[in-house]
């Protein structure tokens, strides 16, 4: 059963407040809700304590990075869909984003559009929006 769209939240994780803030921003220009949060420790304490919708992740970010997360997260058993984000675009980026489950990777600065389908897709909010 695919969830509605205002039950998904976009969890934005980004240490860099221009990105975070800006990405926020998208989310709420295209309707969709949005926690952001400038720490992994944050987001894995509100995501354990049973956050649903899916994370955009900075996958270099000081301290723990969003690789690291998604490994937490995995040993945790939550089902968070995953995109990761960096400004390095490079095969090892690429690679350890696939070996911890990021369904989608994009590099920095994302395009607004490739993010928001890329949402859609791991959401299934696509399906959702196409058949209301």
């Amino acid at each position: 059963m695919v969830k509605a769209a205002a039950d998904l939240v976009v969890h934005v994780v980004d240490d860099d407040a221009s990105i975070r803030t800006g990405l926020a921003r998208l989310m709420r220009a295209a309707g969709r809700r949005t926690m952001a949060f400038e720490s992994v420790e944050a987001f894995l304490a509100y995501v354990e304590a049973g956050g649903a919708g899916c994370a955009v992740l900075d996958i270099s970010m000081p301290g723990l990075d969003g690789l690291q997360v998604r490994e937490r997260l995995m040993r945790a058993a939550a089902a968070l869909p995953t995109i990761a984000l960096s400004t390095h675009d490079d095969d090892e980026a690429r690679r350890l984003a696939r070996k911890l489950g990021a369904q989608f990777f994009l590099h920095k600065p994302v395009d607004d559009q490739a993010l928001l389908d890329a949402i859609d897709w791991v959401t299934g909010g696509g399906a959702a929006r196409a058949g209301s």
